[in-house]
């Protein structure tokens, strides 16, 4: 069986940078039984499909899209995603595409339709729009279960995990300090966290080394991958260390592009 895996497509934030795209990470899982092969994309901001296609991901197979909030950072490629569907595959597309969001989400993309055009909405193939509310575990096609969680960033903004027989995956999005998102993530396989800024330079919408170390803790994921990490914040400091030294003592790193991680259990 061909083990799951995170593969880090984009993890920069709204500054633009030449080595990374904005938020964007790959979970490809093999199915188990007779489900089929799942690709979901967690995110799709600016960048995203170039990255894709640089790091030889089959992006034209996509199979779920899960959004967390709105912000341009992170959805920022959705009309030219949906437009490539439409016109840059070799062969046309049959099979559906479920995009997964929080409240508001037929809105938002049905907005992108009014402004683009018909194709985001009608690629050629059908487009299934699925609003998961906080609490609500949904099944995606290819059998595991995503699971949303309300965060402190914007009114709408959720965390998401996703969970299959023989691994599990956890995203935060963007996210200010919870008490309750490190026992949503608990013992996730990979937990893709922000870290937005330092501790000095904390706000109620972002998290830093402290807030990431206290989420950690209580999470246990085998592995934090630490993203959304503003450039100034990272190129001036060792982020990991900072996320230690506040009492995290787990294995940690910092997200980049490529970066490839095995969730399947063993």
């Amino acid at each position: 069986m061909t083990d799951t895996e995170l593969v880090v497509v984009g993890c920069g934030t709204v500054v633009p940078e030449a080595d990374r795209a904005a938020s964007s990470y790959w979970v490809s899982s093999p199915g188990t039984g007779s489900a089929a092969q799942t690709h979901v994309l967690f995110d799709c901001g600016p960048g995203a499909l170039q990255a894709l296609a640089r790091l030889g991901l089959p992006w034209g197979e996509i199979t779920d899209l899960a959004i967390t909030h709105f912000h341009a950072d992170h959805v920022g490629a959705l009309p030219g995603f949906f437009f490539a569907l439409r016109h840059g595959l070799p062969r046309p597309r049959s099979r559906p595409l479920t995009v997964w969001g929080p409240a508001g989400t037929r809105t938002f993309v049905e907005k992108l339709a009014g402004a683009y055009g018909d194709f985001v909405l009608d690629p050629g193939f059908p487009v299934l729009i699925e609003e998961v509310a906080p609490g609500e575990t949904r099944s995606l096609s290819g059998g595991p279960g995503l699971e949303a969680h309300r965060t402190p960033h914007t009114e709408e903004s959720v965390a998401w995990r996703l969970d299959g027989e023989t691994f599990s995956f956890g995203y935060t999005g963007d996210s200010g300090p919870s008490t309750e998102l490190g026992s949503f993530m608990r013992e996730v396989s990979a937990l893709v966290c922000e870290c937005s800024l330092h501790d000095a330079q904390a706000s109620d919408n972002h998290l830093s080394p402290a807030r990431v170390a206290e989420l950690a803790t209580a999470a246990r994921p085998r592995l934090l991958v630490l993203t959304h990490i503003y450039p100034h914040f990272r190129t001036g400091h060792d982020v990991a260390r900072l996320v230690a030294e506040a009492g995290y003592d787990g294995d940690a790193r910092i997200a980049r592009e490529g970066l490839r991680v095995s969730l399947t259990n063993r």
